[in-house]
């Protein structure tokens, strides 16, 4: 077997890569996954997400925000990830006065419904008050409950917030905290060391964190221009100003915030890892389609990717057009590429790649003797074209071509092999390896 330009390094993990939320928010901009009654919310919510950092820790010199992997700046996963929840009504994106316009064009390319970008300040406070501001505006109702987030922290679950925003409207104010990590020390003047805390009594305070409006309203409205200045912490402002202690709420672990450069690694190595979680297997009306489809995902399971088989998308196996983000198009013996064609039509009318690239990979069982790309099978031509006009749709077509043999032990490590090029490409999601028809 010859398989070639696929790096099939695996990734052995590390312990202090951020932590992988349980669930990652892949459903289209705008709809709601199902939620549980215990997460129904019969009063206005909305969001505030300060986004006008210049990310100067990340070493890079667009703002962390609006950098982008897998195709899509960061802003738009944190977006989605409140979009999803049917009960938030608004989220509005404060961004510095230059970056309005880059704004606005991400909420139009990726559909976003719900957002509204408003120019910030010079500093934090600032920032978060015009958005406070802006939610007062307008014809839509004024929000019961404000929920304010980094918008540098994607990973935000529609549990966690539901907890913060129950806690904000009977408290008035809630906020997210973590355990400490590091002890946290004093030092002198002079570089010395001063006094250490105890660890044991402190949190660190995270996001997200939820007001009522009115407490929320009413603190940037009593506060110094020294807190408009140099603060950070809006609960302590909610406390000092509107008398309100905030019930404070341990959050997961997932609430980690892109700060440095390797974040945004880590982060695009976990929604790699969400999206590869699953595929869907096609395999049309061929008896011999289903056997490869069965030892394909007998051999898919070995390496933590779950297939589903399914002989075509019609009726209720429909569902896979808007849940999986991985086809694997079965073909036996047939130099056609109709079948992928109308897959790729199929896709493209579920409109899912606008969030995500999808992956579809075309394998060819040939029962002939020979491996060849001409004659019977289609040529490598015509793969590279329909994937180069998949591409610009953001769908990322790959094609393997497995020989039928009758040697039962050459038979299972050719399926292994396949079960590894799949595997590669659902996870990696490379565009350099996108129209090449590999040999298994």
């Amino acid at each position: 077997m010859e398989v070639n330009h696929i790096n099939m390094q695996t990734d052995n993990g590390d312990p202090d890569r951020p932590a992988h939320p349980g669930i990652f928010p892949t459903h289209e901009a705008g709809k709601s996954d199902h939620q549980p009654a215990e997460c129904s919310v019969d009063f206005p919510v909305s969001v505030v997400l300060p986004a006008g950092g210049t990310g100067e820790r990340t070493g890079l010199q667009t703002p962390k925000q609006f950098c982008s992997f897998l195709g899509r700046p960061l802003i738009s996963y944190t977006i989605q990830a409140f979009e999803r929840v049917s009960w938030i009504q608004s989220v509005v994106v404060v961004v510095a006065k230059e970056n309005m316009d880059l704004m606005t064009d991400i909420a139009q390319r990726f559909q976003h419904r719900k957002v509204r970008a408003v120019p910030g300040g010079s500093t934090r406070h600032r920032s978060i008050c015009n958005g406070v501001l802006a939610l007062g505006e307008g014809e839509e109702e004024r929000p019961k409950v404000v929920i304010i987030h980094d918008a540098v922290r994607p990973f935000v679950e529609e549990d966690f917030l539901y907890k913060i925003t129950m806690a904000a409207k009977e408290q008035g104010a809630a906020g997210a905290i973590r355990p400490l990590v590091s002890t946290v020390i004093a030092t002198t003047s002079e570089g010395y060391l001063d006094h250490s805390l105890e660890r044991a009594k402190y949190r660190a305070s995270e996001m997200p964190q939820g007001f009522t409006y009115d407490v929320i309203y009413q603190a940037y409205q009593r506060c110094s221009e020294s807190d408009f200045e140099f603060g950070t912490e809006c609960l302590h402002l909610a406390l000092q100003y509107c008398g309100t202690n905030a019930k404070l709420i341990q959050g997961p672990p997932t609430l980690w915030k892109v700060t440095y450069k390797r974040d945004l690694a880590a982060a695009e190595s976990i929604i790699k890892d969400t999206l590869s979680r699953s595929a869907c297997v096609i395999t049309g009306e061929s008896a011999q389609a289903v056997t490869l489809a069965g030892a394909l995902q007998k051999a898919v399971g070995a390496l933590d990717t779950e297939l589903d088989v399914i002989p075509d998308l019609m009726g209720e196996n429909g569902r896979y057009l808007l849940t999986d983000w991985n086809f694997i198009q079965v073909s036996v013996n047939s130099p056609c590429l109709s079948e992928v064609e109308a897959l790729l039509t199929d896709l493209e009318a579920a409109n899912r790649a606008l969030l995500h690239p999808l992956v579809v990979i075309w394998v060819h069982l040939s029962g002939s003797d020979e491996l060849s790309v001409s004659g019977r099978v289609a040529e490598p031509a015509a793969i590279m074209d329909l994937a180069s006009a998949a591409k610009l749709r953001n769908i990322l077509l790959y094609g393997i071509q497995l020989h039928q043999s009758k040697d039962t032990e050459r038979w299972e490590k050719s399926m292994l092999r396949v079960a590894e090029i799949t595997s590669a490409l659902i996870r990696e999601r490379s565009p350099a390896l996108v129209g090449q028809l590999l040999q298994a």
